[in-house]
């Protein structure tokens, strides 16, 4: 027969009353703990934009993005519909051309990056984030949505802050590609609709990759693409719907109002700049975090 122990002498570390304890003790540490990770965190980004900030302005040397190319034209099936979007195939490619990809990836990745001109450093770090983002679904695959993928840790969807490449002997998280270095380096909003992170409402991959002598026309290709399209912009009856792109990095586009507006009508058709030109607020912002996945 099971002794029922006076409490006094029972195991107090496995009652409900030291858990709820322990839970309140975690949630004070990490309560503590946010504002300094937020200060560490915006350091890295500072750090990171001045060890990447060198180039050669007068350097003509060339990335190989030839497997990329040829990665996008097996893979990726552009647009035919009314909202615009491509998708991509990750389960053909997680099938048959990982391989090609893991090759490719461990080509950028011994790139000398302070060796190219600032055109060519932005088309290297856009095709380096999108490939990986690309393989790191693929890896995963099948998976809902990007945010499924757990890589940054257990506070944190999708696999954007986990150290996924290395660069010039740098670990790098997709995060630290896109904030810490891209946006404060060049400082375009545009950047906003050349990385990709497989997702419905994100901006299409290009069926070609970035490259330097080439780089204006296809990041006014990509904004153009994406502005036009119901997932930029859309007007439902007397209502103004966006992206959540110029909400979440509203300061990239100009912080105001009136500047993300101009932002949009410059790049909008006639008929959808005549009706941008006359928005007096966004009624909404939206995003879809469904994976653009040809299924």
């Amino acid at each position: 027969m099971n002794q029922i122990l006076p409490l006094r002498t029972r195991d107090r570390t496995t009652g409900p009353f030291h858990k709820a304890r322990l839970a309140a003790k975690m949630l004070l540490a990490l309560l503590v703990c946010l504002p300094l990770l937020a200060t560490a965190g915006a350091a890295q980004e500072g750090n990171l934009k001045q060890r990447f900030t060198a180039y050669d302005a007068g350097s003509s040397k060339k990335v190989d993005h030839s497997a990329w190319n040829r990665l996008l034209k097996s893979y990726l099936r552009e647009s035919k519909g009314a909202d615009g979007l491509s998708r991509f195939n990750y389960g053909a490619l997680k099938a048959g051309g990982m391989k090609d990809l893991d090759k490719y990836l461990s080509y950028l990745q011994s790139v000398d990056v302070a060796g190219l001109s600032r055109p060519e450093q932005f088309a290297f770090w856009t095709n380096l984030y999108n490939a990986k983002t690309i393989g790191i679904v693929a890896e995963n695959y099948p998976v809902s949505s990007i945010r499924d993928i757990k890589l940054g840790g257990l506070f944190t969807a999708g696999p954007w802050k986990a150290k996924v490449v290395k660069v010039d002997g740098v670990d790098l998280s997709l995060d630290d590609i896109e904030h810490g270095i891209m946006r404060p380096i060049w400082r375009d909003p545009r950047i906003h609709y050349a990385v990709n992170c497989a997702a419905y409402t994100c901006p299409n991959l290009l069926a070609t990759a970035y490259t330097g002598d080439k780089l204006e026309e296809m990041l006014e290709k990509a904004a153009r693409e994406y502005i036009n399209s119901p997932r930029g912009i859309e007007f439902k009856g007397s209502r103004v719907v966006v992206s959540s792109l110029f909400k979440w990095y509203a300061e990239d586009f100009g912080g105001s109002l009136e500047n993300i507006r101009a932002h949009i009508g410059k790049f909008a058709e006639p008929a959808l700049a005549k009706k941008v030109a006359g928005v007096t607020k966004f009624d909404q912002y939206r995003y879809s975090w469904v994976l653009n996945d040809v299924r």
